[in-house]
Formats: structure tokens, C-alpha cells, sequence
């Protein structure tokens, strides 16, 4: 029991360390390109869904080497090439070179998140809580680098920022490694046509999650920028009472699931997050934006650590397969959203029109639930 939970512990660790320099990358870096490269904002839709996209291509390589070797030396790897993206794009003079660093970040992600969702879901039966508790150090490790970003970047620039993301990424690679954790199960029999068809049903849930979270949040960042006119700590002040909801609520959330049960959670959150979506098209002030996106931030993370529970739990032995293949459905999701949210807020539809849609295909989605978790054959009870 102490060496897991040790390895529980550094587990978390490295996922607070990865975790809040990723988000404060994405974060500042739609900011960061427009101020400091003059992209657009089809531009910087096509920069941040590169880097998901890659992603979304290489999970799958990911999922199967996790379920072979072992998993922290695999996480380990994928911390350093994350590291490598961040110093990337510390040093790049323009878009080309920043469109390198999305890939170096989009393959360290697939490995660094498969391999360590991987491990987390080998002690999901003594712990029903883990992934909430990963979540959990997950926003612990945003807050403290947003705190320190948001402090250091007038007096370091957005290229210093960069920098220190790297070296907390180097960081989780050594804190990851030293844990061990055995080889990746060997498959049983399982390969990804099999899994895949198995947990298909899941998948669209889960694509439409990504999909609505990842678009909303860039055009939230885009509006306040380009719609309001607001500066970098303006836009923080918005943006972060909604992380932390997003970041601290899980952990408590899972004892609601547990009493509610799995399909009214996850229908609620996904109905709710349909609400706010729409409730931000119309949002008149950075005030109301703010209380709004607090409320939508809520329903995602309800959401979020059930859809990892049920996929770990319909897995079986191939947990890195499965992890791949559901990382690979987030990012398809991420990359459809951010690229459409770039691309539809600079044409006719406009704020307005891309809240809306985002906010209909969440309401399909809570639609959706109850069919999909009874086809997908996972129990209520966490």
C-alpha cells in the first residue's frame, strides 16, 4: 500500500508540474501570437489545433507502446519533448518556427497523457476516486503556475514564461521516472478494432465535451481580447475564477456522482453546459462573462473525471490502448473546436453565432447520455 501510494504521489506530481505550464501555454498563447506575431485569428485557431491534431495522430502509437513497456519511462519521454516545445517556442521568431514547437508539444502530450492515465487507471479498484484526485493535483499545479506567470510575464515577457514551462517539464520527467510502475500489462487479445468498437458509444460524449469545452474557451479569449479590448490581466480576472471551479471541484464532485449515479451527473453537466454556452453569446459585460464562465467551467468538471472512470472501467487489461484511443477522441474533439471557434468568430456567425452552435451541440450531446451509457454496459455506482 505505501509504494502505491507513493507512486500515486508522484504520479500527481508530475501531473501538477506538466499540467499548469500546458494550460498557461494555452492560455497566453492565442495572446502571445497576436500581440507578438500579428497572427489572425484563423491563424491562431490553425497554431492551437495544430498542436491537438498531432496529438490526435500520434495517441494511438502511444496507447499500444503503453500497454508494452513501462509506463513512466514512456511519460517521462513525453515530459521532455513538452519541455522541448516550450523552449521552441521561447525562441521562435515566427509562425513557421511556433508551428514546430506545436508538434514537438502535440507528440510529448500523447505520450506523457496516455502513459500516465495509463498508470493512474491500474489503481482504479482500490481507489474509485483516482482520476478525480489526478484531476485534483492537476489544478493545484494550475493555480501555482498561473500565480507565477501572470506575476513574472511584465517583467520576463511571454518568451520568459516559455522558459520556465520548460524546466517544470524537465522536472515531472525525473519525478516520473524513478516511479516505476512495471510494464504495461501485456494486451489480452484486445487490439483497437475490438476496444474501439467497445467503447465507441463513450467516445461521442466524449468528443462532444472537447469539442464544446476547448471551442468556448478560445472564443472567450478572443472576444475579451479582440471584442472588448481587454489587457492580459483583464482577461486573467475573467478567466480564472472559472479555473478554479474547473480545477477544485472535481474531487468533491465525485461523491455526488456517487450518490446520483453516473448517467444523471453526466446528463445534468452536459444540459447545464448547453445553458452557459448560450448564456455567453449574450453576456454583456466582462462581469457577466465572468459569472457565466464560472457556471460553464462547473458542468465540465462534472463531466470530465467520469468520462476517464467509465473508459478505465470498460478497458480491462488494455488500459493504454484505451487511454490512447480516449485521448484521441478529446483531441479530435479540441482540434474541431478550436479550429472552427478561430475560424467562425473572424467570419459571419461571429461570437454570437459560434456560442450558440457550441451550445446545441451540447444539449444533442446531453440527449445522448442515457443511451450511450447503457450501451457502453458500465455500472452507475464510483
Amino acid at each position: 500500500m505505501g509504494r502505491g501510494n507513493r507512486r500515486a504521489d508522484r504520479n500527481e506530481l508530475a501531473a501538477a508540474l506538466t499540467r499548469g505550464p500546458v494550460e498557461v501555454l494555452d492560455f497566453f498563447l492565442p495572446l502571445w501570437a497576436g500581440s507578438a506575431l500579428g497572427v489572425s485569428a484563423a491563424g491562431v485557431g490553425a497554431l492551437t489545433a495544430l498542436e491537438t491534431l498531432v496529438s490526435f495522430v500520434v495517441r494511438p502509437v502511444a496507447g499500444a507502446l503503453a500497454d508494452r513497456y513501462d509506463r513512466g519511462a514512456l511519460a517521462a519521454i513525453g515530459a521532455v519533448l513538452y519541455g522541448l516545445s516550450f523552449a521552441g517556442y521561447a525562441v521562435a521568431p515566427g509562425l513557421g518556427p511556433a508551428f514546430g514547437a506545436a508538434v514537438l508539444g502535440g507528440a510529448g502530450g500523447a505520450l506523457f497523457w496516455v502513459a500516465l492515465r495509463a498508470r493512474v487507471g491500474e489503481g482504479l479498484d482500490d481507489d474509485r476516486a483516482a482520476f478525480s484526485r489526478l484531476f485534483a493535483a492537476e489544478g493545484g499545479g494550475t493555480w501555482i503556475a498561473f500565480v507565477a506567470a501572470l506575476w513574472l510575464v511584465s517583467r520576463i515577457d511571454y518568451r520568459g514564461v516559455f522558459w520556465l514551462g520548460a524546466v517544470a517539464c524537465a522536472v515531472a520527467a525525473v519525478v516520473v521516472l524513478p516511479a516505476g510502475g512495471g510494464r504495461g500489462g501485456v494486451p489480452a487479445g484486445q487490439g483497437y478494432a475490438q476496444l474501439g468498437r467497445r467503447l465507441r458509444p463513450m467516445l461521442l460524449l466524449v468528443v462532444i465535451t472537447a469539442l464544446a469545452e476547448s471551442g468556448v474557451a478560445l472564443l472567450l479569449l478572443l472576444h475579451l481580447q479582440r471584442g472588448q479590448g481587454l489587457q492580459l490581466h483583464q482577461i486573467a480576472g475573467v478567466f480564472l475564477p472559472g479555473f478554479i471551479v474547473y480545477t477544485t471541484l472535481p474531487e468533491y464532485l465525485h461523491k455526488v456522482t456517487g450518490r446520483l449515479g453516473r448517467t444523471v451527473v453526466l446528463s445534468l453537466a452536459m444540459g447545464c453546459s448547453a445553458v452557459f454556452a448560450a448564456g455567453l453569446s449574450f453576456a454583456p459585460t466582462p462581469g457577466v462573462l465572468t459569472w457565466t464562465w464560472v457556471l460553464s467551467a462547473a458542468a465540465f468538471a462534472a463531466a470530465i473525471p467520469v468520462e476517464q472512470e467509465i473508459v478505465a472501467e470498460a478497458a480491462g487489461t488494455n488500459l493504454g490502448k484505451a487511454m490512447g484511443i480516449y485521448e484521441s477522441a478529446t483531441l479530435l474533439g479540441a482540434t474541431i473546436g478550436t479550429f472552427t471557434a478561430g475560424v467562425l468568430y473572424g467570419a459571419g456567425p461571429g461570437w454570437r453565432g459560434a456560442c450558440l452552435g457550441a451550445a446545441v451541440v451540447l444539449a444533442v450531446g446531453a440527449a445522448l447520455v442515457r443511451p450511450v451509457l447503457r450501451r457502453s454496459r458500465v455500472g452507475e455506482a464510483v
